[in-house]
């Protein structure tokens, strides 16, 4: 009986293959390669390619944590923006627009963050240039970058300050920053 039912499947595909017009190898290779997404979906990935290069860097997000990110989009935003003093300040951000490196295996990225810490006024108490670097490559453009960073400044005196994180887009060129004000409580 299994003979019979191998030799009804062989003469039905051997009939499929003649009516397509497809040898066997053909047919296999057409299995095993992913199918391509329709032309409408192609022709958004082309919009937002362009609409990704003229928007320059930029930021969907950014805020302060309630703790470190572990990863795109995993964060929860702090309630306040009130610390005591020495309190970790996290900080997470989405850059956007960032440029990409053709590389043998894809494409890769690399931005660069500063900051500043400011009083009210915009006096500058600290900073330091190239605090953090982020970076990766990958087959593909890799569009969904997440920034987590901690801060600590101990000392400051109860009152209003500014944390201001400046990224740099070591591909492209281009620079762009975010401010977070944020207060140090009184001694408890």
């Amino acid at each position: 009986m299994m003979l019979v039912g191998k030799c009804a499947f062989r003469q039905t595909l051997s009939a499929v293959l003649i009516a397509t017009g497809l040898s066997a190898g053909q047919l296999s290779a057409q299995a095993q390669s992913p199918a391509s997404p329709p032309e409408a979906f192609q022709n958004a990935l082309a919009a937002y390619d362009q609409a990704w290069a003229a928007a320059g860097l930029s930021f969907t997000a950014a805020t302060f944590a309630s703790s470190p990110s572990t990863g795109y989009g995993q964060y929860t935003p702090r309630a306040d923006a009130t610390f005591a003093d020495g309190e970790a300040l996290s900080v997470y951000a989405e850059p956007v627009g960032y440029g990409f490196q053709e590389t043998e295996g894809g494409y890769a990225y690399e931005l660069t963050a500063d900051y500043k810490l400011l009083t009210k006024s915009g006096q500058v108490l600290a900073e330091q240039e190239n605090f953090a670097t982020f970076s990766g490559s990958g087959r593909s453009k890799q569009r969904e970058l997440s920034a987590a960073l901690t801060f600590q400044f101990s000392g400051l005196p109860a009152g209003d300050y500014q944390l201001e994180t400046s990224f740099t887009d070591e591909i492209g060129g281009k620079t762009n920053a975010f401010t977070l004000p944020f207060s140090v409580s009184g001694a408890n």
